[in-house]
């Protein structure tokens, strides 16, 4: 059997899943996972589907593409048809902190993300020995303030190059420009401090020490040109204490960033995520 995922999104009104589902029946189709949200504020209809067909005469994701375009048509959908265990292409970005891109690296290795790797950008070079040694390409594009546009149309090379659906930035600590961000609207993630806005600039965690902090979280959001203001995709907490010393919140900190921004990533590449203005829907 061939599995796809379907996800959609519409106005919403009546017979949508009907529809869609009949659809389905009508090419031997089988769904194997349905979930759906309707949005009465912004009477928006979202659906994921996941189906399966058997493979002899199975025409493909373009064939089902072609199936479902007259449906979409009729309902004004936003929509995508893709095979289930098509590897999603993602190029990873990071600074010098590698707690989140040695995460993602070895979840990617051990077969837990549907990813391809087709590359690693950093503006330093040392997290350099630890990509080359799970084969990856890496490339150094340092940034500064009077070289930052050269640097994002090196960037702009990687990626078209490496053909990527996805950006992951990793504790990349550059900003992407607008039109960057708008090119790539709903392709990038970024993963930050749940302390943002209160404690900004350098070393958060030990102005959150300062304060007495009582939880320490992390956001995984999509990139718009609204410095991490975008739609958020996934978020956490850990609770600490006064006992805990600012090395230990930041090691509590970078635990929950590698695991709020594995899940994100991971719901990416299971095509699990439909925006919704500037919030998500995420059938997780």
């Amino acid at each position: 059997m061939a599995d796809y995922v379907l996800l959609l999104s519409c106005p919403d009104q009546p017979g949508i899943v009907a529809t869609v589902t009949a659809l389905l029946y009508e090419h031997g189709a089988n769904i194997e996972e349905s979930q759906q949200f309707d949005d009465v504020r912004s009477d928006t209809f979202f659906m994921r589907i996941r189906y399966s067909a058997a493979e002899a005469g199975d025409p493909g994701a373009d064939g089902w593409g072609e199936r479902f375009s007259p449906v979409a048509g009729r309902y004004a959908m936003d929509w995508s048809v893709r095979a289930a265990d098509r590897p999603y292409r993602a190029v990873l970005m990071v600074s010098r902190f590698g707690h989140c891109l040695n995460d993602l690296l070895f979840r990617w290795r051990s077969g837990a993300l549907n990813l391809e790797i087709p590359a690693v950008v950093s503006n330093h070079r040392d997290l350099e020995p630890l990509v080359s040694s799970y084969g990856i390409p890496f490339h150094h594009v340092p940034v500064t303030a009077d070289t930052k546009a050269e640097a994002e149309e090196r960037l702009r090379e990687v990626v078209e190059a490496s053909d990527v659906d996805l950006l992951v930035l990793a504790r990349y600590m550059q900003v992407l420009s607008d039109r960057l961000a708008a090119d790539l609207s709903g392709r990038v993630i970024n993963i930050h401090h749940s302390f943002l806005p209160s404690f900004k600039g350098a070393k958060p965690y030990h102005q959150a020490f300062e304060r007495g902090v009582k939880l320490v979280g992390a956001t995984a959001h999509y990139v718009t040109a609204d410095l991490d203001e975008g739609p958020i995709i996934e978020q956490d907490v850990v609770r600490v204490d006064h006992r805990m010393a600012p090395e230990e919140l930041v090691r509590a900190g970078e635990e929950v960033e590698s695991r709020v921004l594995a899940r994100a990533v991971r719901w990416h590449c299971e095509s699990r995520i439909l925006l919704n203005g500037t919030s998500t829907v995420v059938f997780s």
